[in-house]
């Protein structure tokens, strides 16, 4: 099984250089110019961080967003990828929903990227038709930072089972 544990002051040092070869995987589709991964003092700012590997492989960046956990940022370097590591970081993520006694879990991503929409869809989340003024707003910061222009983005949602 794979261990997926809280961020620590050295993973959060590691995070931009996953992202950053996670985001090189958009370059055939011609997403060449998402905007760069933040550093690590601002991720460090995160509800929750969470990794898996050492060195860290991938990461789960979560907030706290209108009474659920929304994940703001999964990546997986592609050198360990399709290994399990994004399941495990999202079934870890609804655990700490679960944990925080919270009923959903929502995201936003690309609907017809297969490694995004697809992906969460057969990990249970669904498009999300009403999202809230949380997710209104960051769906508004994202336009304002261009990233409609690389295809539709869709806000999603998971249910947090009960224990």
């Amino acid at each position: 099984m794979l261990e997926v544990r809280t961020a620590d002051a050295a993973d959060l040092d590691q995070l931009a250089a996953v992202e950053a070869a996670a985001d090189e995987l958009f370059v055939p589709l011609g997403i060449t110019d998402l905007p760069p991964p933040p550093p690590a003092d601002e991720r460090a700012l995160a509800w929750r961080v969470l990794v898996t590997g050492r060195p860290v492989q991938g990461l789960a960046v979560l907030e706290l967003l209108d009474g659920a956990v929304h994940l703001e940022q999964l990546s997986v370097h592609p050198a360990a990828g399709r290994r399990g590591l994004g399941s495990a970081l999202l079934a870890a993520t609804v655990e700490a929903a679960r944990h925080e006694g919270l009923d959903r879990v929502t995201l936003i991503t690309y609907a017809d990227v297969p490694w995004n929409a697809p992906f969460y869809a057969r990990h249970g989340w669904r498009p999300l038709d009403q999202p809230t003024a949380g997710l209104r707003a960051l769906r508004e910061r994202e336009a304002a930072l261009g990233l409609d222009r690389h295809g539709r983005r869709t806000v999603m949602v998971r249910a947090v089972p009960a224990r």
